[in-house]
Formats: structure tokens, sequence, C-alpha cells
């Protein structure tokens, strides 16, 4: 069986991009491999964080993802500073690695530029992304455009450590989204949704109260014509409501398109199904957050499930290395 292993940063809620780009593969990929879902805390670290706010995100999270219908009992789901092995392996990587490959790793450049803070973690996080995909001899890694780099590097340096000491880590194999929605900001439709843009009326957050999704898919931007199609190019806002329409009720967009032929209409369909898609996401998010403790329980096995096999490869490596064993 292949194994699956991804990530996914504490940095706030999910929205609807999220969901509806990512993490529905990840519920539907825990059912056709062995998968290993990581909430990637130590990560959040590169960039300083209020230590309340993280550990409160981070439990946020670890229940959205419970609540979307990732089952602890057919998926590992585990936080990333629960296993130690993730940071001892991370150092492995970084000694694995040169300067100059981390160097000219493109989101380093990026956030880098925009940070008055330039932590070495930022520099060298990409050594501990490694080490999170490789300690779970992973076979397949599901990743956005954006991380591409990031998994040509853990090739690369897996390659190289089994050439220097022997055939240690499983080279891993980067997998892109099946086609799927295409999820945009709602006021700025030729960009995607995030939860860092500038207005928050363009982003739809997984536990946005029904009101609140109406409000903003009613208030979303569309053009001055009046037809009704799936065109990205030439009538990106109302595309986005086809996408967003279609994802949510299992059609393509060209399908969603047909019957409509005003915006109105399509906006109040639009808000309907994502406020029926959410419901039941929702509803089983207040059961987790009220029960902080079962959560807390779960990601503790979750836990102790993946350091068995993080442990196991980390062993490996020691000995390869030459390690004394302590």
């Amino acid at each position: 069986m292949t194994r699956v292993f991804s990530g996914i940063q504490p940095t706030g809620n999910v929205h609807l991009g999220n969901l509806l780009g990512a993490l529905v593969h990840w519920v539907e990929d825990q059912h056709r491999s062995d998968s290993l879902y990581c909430v990637v805390d130590l990560h959040a670290l590169t960039f300083p964080q209020d230590p309340t706010e993280l550990r409160s995100t981070t439990l946020r999270l670890a229940q959205l993802l419970l609540a979307i219908g990732l089952d602890p009992d057919v998926c590992t789901l585990f936080v990333q500073s629960h296993v130690p092995q993730h940071t001892q392996g991370a150092w492995i990587m970084e000694c694995t690695a040169s300067v100059g490959e981390l160097r000219r790793m493109t989101q380093f450049k990026d956030k880098s530029a925009k940070a008055q803070f330039v932590s070495g973690g930022l520099f060298t996080y990409p050594a501990l992304m490694a080490a999170d995909i490789l300690l779970y001899d992973a076979t397949h890694v599901p990743v956005g455009d954006d991380q591409r780099q990031h998994v040509e590097l853990t090739r690369d340096l897996a390659e190289r450590f089994n050439s220097r000491y022997g055939q240690t880590f499983v080279i891993p194999e980067a997998t892109y989204p099946r086609a799927g929605a295409r999820v945009m900001d709602l006021q700025a439709p030729t960009s995607k949704m995030s939860k860092s843009a500038e207005s928050a009326a363009g982003t739809i957050l997984v536990l946005d109260e029904p009101k609140a999704i109406e409000r903003k898919i009613k208030r979303a931007v569309t053009d001055t014509e009046t037809e009704v199609r799936y065109d990205v190019a030439a009538k990106p806002g109302v595309s986005n409501l086809l996408s967003i329409l279609g994802a949510a009720t299992g059609r393509t967009p060209e399908e969603a398109a047909v019957g409509y032929s005003q915006y109105g209409p399509l906006k109040t369909d639009t808000a309907e199904a994502v406020v029926e898609l959410l419901r039941p996401i929702q509803a089983r998010y207040t059961e987790l957050a009220e029960d902080p403790a079962e959560t807390r329980r779960l990601l503790a096995v979750g836990a102790g499930k993946a350091e068995e096999i993080a442990a196991a490869t980390l062993a490996r490596a020691k000995e390869a290395l030459g390690l004394l064993p302590g």
C-alpha cells in the first residue's frame, strides 16, 4: 500500500479554499492509502508566535480536521512537536543539505523579504519539512504548486544520504490535487482565497455563521454582463461562484451553470449550497470543542502511532551515519 504524508500549519481558521482544494482529498485518501496527517506547529515557530494563541489554534485545527472527516481509526493524525524524532531528523537533513540549496528556496526569499525579523528557522525549515516526510517512509506527498520545490529538495536530500551512507530513506513522489474546486477570493477573483487577504469579505471560513456566508457570497464580485457561463479568463467572478457551487453539489462548474440566466439566483443557490456543505462540519466541530480532552487523547494516540514509525526510521539513519547507540 502507498503511504501518504501531509502537514498543515496551525495559522488560524480553515477557509473554503483549504477545504475544497486539499482537505476533502485528505478525507478520501485516508481510505486509499496508509495516511499520516500532521499539524506542523514547529513550522509555525519560524515567525514569533503568541504562546496562548499557538496552543489554541493547534487544538482548534486538529478539531476542524476531525470535524471535516479525518478518522483517527483509519489515518494517523498527530501534532508535529509531539514526536521528538522530527527535530532530530531535521538536524540530519540540515547537515545533508547545502547552504546554496537552502538559499535558493523560493518561499524563503518571499517570506524573508516581507519580514522584519528573519529567523534561522525560516532559512532551514525545508530541512525540517524533509525530515517530516522521510521519517515516515512516505511514498507520496500531496502538495500545491507552492510546495513543489520543497518535495524536490526532499528527494535530493534522500538520494544524497542514500548515496553516501547506503539505502536508508524511501524516495517520495509529489502528487498534485486531482482536478477539483478552483476557489478564489470573492472580492478579488483573480487571486486565491486566503486567510491573510486584505479584506475578510473575500474569504469564507469553515466556521463562519450561515448569515455571514450568505452576505459574503451575495456581495461577491461578478462583472457587468448578465450571461452565466464558466470562463475563467473572461468571467473570473462568475466562474469562481460556479466552481464553488459545483464543488458543493458534486458537479462540474459547467454543469452548475446550466439553468441560470441571472447572477442573483446563482449567488443565492451558491450560498445555500455552501451553508449546507458546512453545516455538519460545524456541528461536529462544536461537539469536539466542548470536549478538548478527547481531542488531546486522540492526538496522543496518533502521536504514539507516528513515533513508532519515525523512531524506526531515525534509528536506521543514525546507524547509517555511524552514531554511537545510546
